[in-house]
């Protein structure tokens, strides 16, 4: 699997708690700041939805990072340029900016500081703790999204 193409598809229990926790957004419940992330299909243009954990930086900049790759979401995101993250009732849009692999490092340090605990399996054995080239080098594998 090539940094373009990957993607670690749910496996074991994974699609189990996936449904329950892209449940707890809809109901209003947050976990740690996490939201509905709603776009429009590529193809369907139908909404499709899943839970993300958006991060905010130190200058107040937010970001939504992919921790399984380019996943259909990331696709559809690319598409479509933007899409709402969504609370119980409550709906925020937003535009979308692909960040540049070159720029991914502190990103990706910062996101695993603050959700390394859920996602840390996706990130190839590495922690907040890695170096700036260990991560630079598995940058292109995980896209990253300015939001605002």
């Amino acid at each position: 699997m090539n940094a373009a193409t990957r993607y670690i598809g749910p496996s074991g229990l994974d699609p189990v708690m996936n449904k329950f926790f892209n449940l707890l957004p809809k109901l209003g419940i947050s976990v740690m700041g996490s939201r509905l992330l709603a776009v429009r299909g590529r193809k369907s243009g139908e909404w499709r939805t899943t839970m993300v954990n958006p991060m905010t930086t130190a200058d107040g900049a937010r970001y939504l990072v992919a921790p399984r790759g380019h996943t259909q979401w990331v696709r559809n995101l690319r598409a479509a340029g933007g899409g709402e993250l969504r609370l119980g009732r409550k709906s925020e849009t937003f535009s979308a900016v692909e960040v540049a692999d070159a720029d991914k490092t502190p990103l990706l340090r910062l996101y695993l500081e603050k959700w390394g605990w859920e996602v840390g399996r996706f990130f190839e054995g590495l922690d907040k703790n890695a170096t700036d080239a260990q991560l630079a080098e598995i940058a292109p594998g995980f896209p990253v999204f300015r939001i605002g």
